[in-house]
C-alpha cells in the first residue's frame, strides 16, 4: 500500500501554470537525463549492429567499420557515455541541492 502511494506521488502531474516543487523538478530533470542516456546506449549497442553489412562498405584504420565498432568503437562509446552520465547527474544534483560533494 505504501509503495503504491509513493508511485502515485512521483507520477503526479503538475497543471500548466502551477509551480513544481524542488523534488518534482529534480525528478523530471533526472528522468529526462535517464531517457537520453538509455537512447544513446540503445543506439550504440543495437542500432549500429543492425546495419553491419552496410557499415562494412566503409573502413576505419584499415578494418571494416562494423568490425571496428564491435571491437573498439562501442566500448569507447560506452565509457564516454558513462563519464558523461555521471558528470551530468552530478550537475543536476548540485542544481537542486542533492549534491554529495564535500566542501573543502
Amino acid at each position: 500500500m505504501i509503495f503504491v502511494k509513493s508511485i502515485t506521488y512521483y507520477d503526479k502531474k503538475v497543471k500548466k501554470g502551477e509551480n513544481m516543487s524542488n523534488k518534482d523538478a529534480y525528478w523530471a530533470k533526472t528522468k529526462s537525463h535517464m531517457i537520453v542516456t538509455l537512447v544513446l546506449w540503445f543506439f550504440f549497442s543495437i542500432v549500429i549492429f543492425m546495419f553491419g553489412s552496410e557499415l562494412n562498405t566503409m573502413s576505419f584504420l584499415g578494418y571494416p567499420l562494423a568490425y571496428y565498432m564491435t571491437a573498439q568503437g562501442s566500448l569507447l562509446a560506452f565509457v564516454i557515455i558513462l563519464f558523461w552520465c555521471t558528470g551530468k547527474q552530478e550537475d543536476i544534483d548540485e542544481e537542486f541541492g542533492y549534491a554529495e560533494r564535500e566542501e573543502d
